[in-house]
């Protein structure tokens, strides 16, 4: 079966522009994730914002994505990948435009759940849609250009920051420079929406809902007609098999498993310290004795990194495989934390240390934990429940990122920057050892052979 279908004449041409339009869903997850980050300093000025208030204003977005996350696999059972990635949109751009005109700190945490809701719908059905289109050879780099698009947002949000806080005074920072910095998210969100609608419906979707004719012709379009055939009958036997797509399924023997690599894995994706980075930058930097402007410019350099070497990891990850690529990345977020940590610790934080070495960790993070936990989400669960199961796991990823959002500045003001990174690091060699000991291969492997695998633990 492996040889036939390697054999095949993949119409790789369609299927990278389908996955890149539906990437585009990522792109407005990393602006909407790391837009905070440059207007959060100008809004504790403008809303007098303490600690405790700080931390909900950043972590408000992701209230909005767990429920988002939460809701995301049900609706997208019942009404297809395509029409919920549609909706994330709208309320994306939507939250875009409440998120820069209020009047008060209440009317602004509202806007922000609302894109949020949104940001985990589409965090949700991105990898599951392009895990449902992309053939098994070529799976891992597609699925992983989401991810690629989500450092792209973060990337280009940074810039966007940079830009639009010296476009002014520091007075006019602090009353309208936040307010460009969110309401050009909808210049993403209406180009999500737009080009959504040429993109095909998931075939594994259409034929769930017994549309055999229109599945068979986006596989078609894939694979070519003889493969788009045999991987139908594949889909069917599958569906067949696992009849009602019940939550309950996955409390069974082997699938237990397989819910719990895809939920530890998710929070340990968050609570490795990534995004207290990626939103906090430029207020880390500042503990480094670095002014506001040279803040900012070291976050440029955080995301130029993280673009970077997401590339690299499209490139390695079906090449090296999921697990290898998980154990050197962590391994070296593990050692990158410990040793800003204890930077901070001893005080040698004035020279290029802590820059460095949270350089690296980014570095390791973009071609590990980043994409490769998105794409082990999408691959590892039945069809008839993936959508609800993966809908589980985003749960819990956006859970343990509201928990580190909310958390860290309480931290970083409570028990020093230095021991704050050193829990981060405990917790990247948690990652390390759960990978060793539990996350299995799937490189190369369709959806349903991955399927199988859980069979063998049951």
């Amino acid at each position: 079966m492996n040889g036939t279908r390697h054999r095949t004449t993949v119409n790789l041409s369609f299927v990278t522009l389908v996955s890149i339009v539906a990437a585009l869903g990522g792109l407005l997850f990393g602006y909407d994730t790391a837009v905070i980050s440059g207007a959060i300093g100008f809004m504790q000025q403008k809303f007098a914002l303490g600690s405790v208030m700080t931390g909900w204003v950043v972590s408000s977005l992701l209230v909005g994505a767990i429920v988002g996350a939460g809701i995301a696999g049900v609706l997208s059972d019942k009404y297809g990948r395509k029409g919920m990635l549609i909706v994330a949109a709208i309320l994306f751009s939507l939250g875009s435009i409440g998120s820069a005109i209020p009047s008060a700190i209440s009317e602004f945490v509202a806007a922000r759940i609302l894109g949020g809701i949104g940001i985990g719908i589409s965090s949700t059905l991105v990898p599951l849609y392009i895990a449902e289109i992309a053939p098994a050879k070529y799976r891992g780099r597609l699925v992983s250009l989401n991810q690629l698009a989500v450092v792209i947002g973060i990337s280009a949000i940074y810039f966007v920051n940079r830009s639009v806080a010296n476009a002014g005074t520091p007075a006019w920072d602090v009353s309208s420079a936040w307010r460009w910095m969110f309401g050009l998210g909808l210049i993403p969100g209406m180009a999500f929406m737009i080009l959504l609608s040429f993109v095909p419906k998931s075939p594994r979707w259409l034929q769930k809902q017994s549309k055999s004719d229109l599945a068979l012709q986006v596989l078609e379009r894939i694979n070519g007609k003889q493969q788009a055939e045999i991987e139908l009958r594949q889909i069917e036997q599958s569906i067949r098999k696992e009849s009602a797509g019940s939550i309950r399924q996955l409390f069974k023997p082997g699938m237990r498993v397989a819910l719990w690599v895809g939920v530890v894995l998710a929070v340990l994706q968050q609570v490795t310290g990534i995004n207290a980075i990626m939103y906090y930058a430029p207020e880390i930097f500042k503990q480094t004795g670095a002014g506001t402007n040279a803040s900012l410019t070291e976050t440029i350099i955080v995301g130029a990194v993280n673009l970077v070497f997401t590339i690299v990891a499209l490139w390695l990850i079906d090449k090296v495989g999921r697990k290898a690529l998980l154990l050197v990345g962590t391994a070296v977020m593990t050692i990158s934390l410990f040793v800003v940590g204890y930077a901070f610790h001893t005080g040698n934080t004035h020279g290029p240390v802590v820059l460095v070495f949270i350089l690296l960790f980014v570095a390791a993070f973009a071609v590990s934990m980043g994409p490769i936990v998105w794409l082990v989400i999408a691959e590892i669960f039945p069809t008839s429940i993936r959508g609800r199961a993966t809908a589980v796991a985003s749960v819990a990823l956006w859970a343990a990122d509201y928990l580190v959002s909310q958390t860290f500045p309480i931290l970083l003001g409570g028990t020093g920057p230095s021991m704050t990174f050193w829990v981060f690091a405990l917790l990247s060699l948690v990652a390390f050892v759960f990978t060793l000991k539990v996350v299995p291969e799937t490189k190369e492997k369709s959806l349903e052979e991955i399927e199988h695998l859980w069979d063998a633990v049951s």
